[in-house]
C-alpha cells in the first residue's frame, strides 16, 4: 500500500509556472505507475498526466501537452508535475494517484491510491 501527499499548489498569474510534488510512503514506490488528475469546480475529475513505474513511458492529456511535464524520483519516492504557461482553465484541485504494476500509464488504469489534493489557481 502507498500513501500520497501532494504539495506545491498555489495562486499564479496566467503564463506563470508551478511545480507540484507528490511524496509517497511505502517501500515499493518504484513498482507503481503514477498519475496526476485534476478536478475543477462543477466538473468531473480528469486525467492530466501519467508516468510508468520506471519513468520510461509518459502520457499526457491533449490539453496540457507541451506545457506540463511529469517526472519521478524513485530514490526520493516523489513524483512531480512541472506546469508551465499556465492558463485560467488549469485552475483545479490537483490529485496524485498510484497504481501498482507494469504497463502504460493510461488514464483508464485502475488507479487505486489517491492523495488529498492541492489547489492550483491561475488568475487572468
Amino acid at each position: 500500500q502507498v500513501q500520497l501527499v501532494e504539495s506545491g499548489g498555489g495562486l499564479v498569474q496566467a503564463g506563470g509556472s508551478l511545480r507540484l510534488s507528490c511524496d509517497a510512503s511505502g517501500r515499493t514506490f518504484s513498482s507503481y505507475a503514477m498519475g496526476w488528475f485534476r478536478q475543477a469546480p462543477g466538473k468531473e475529475r480528469e486525467f492530466v498526466a501519467g508516468i510508468s513505474w520506471g519513468g520510461r513511458a509518459t502520457n499526457y492529456a491533449d490539453s496540457v501537452k507541451g506545457r506540463f511535464t511529469i517526472s519521478r524520483d524513485n530514490v526520493k519516492n516523489t513524483v512531480y508535475l512541472q506546469m508551465n504557461s499556465l492558463k485560467p482553465v488549469d485552475t483545479a484541485v490537483y490529485y496524485c494517484a498510484a497504481d501498482l504494476g507494469l504497463g502504460y500509464p493510461s488514464a483508464d488504469r485502475p488507479w487505486a491510491y489517491w492523495g488529498q489534493g492541492t489547489q492550483v489557481t491561475v488568475s487572468s
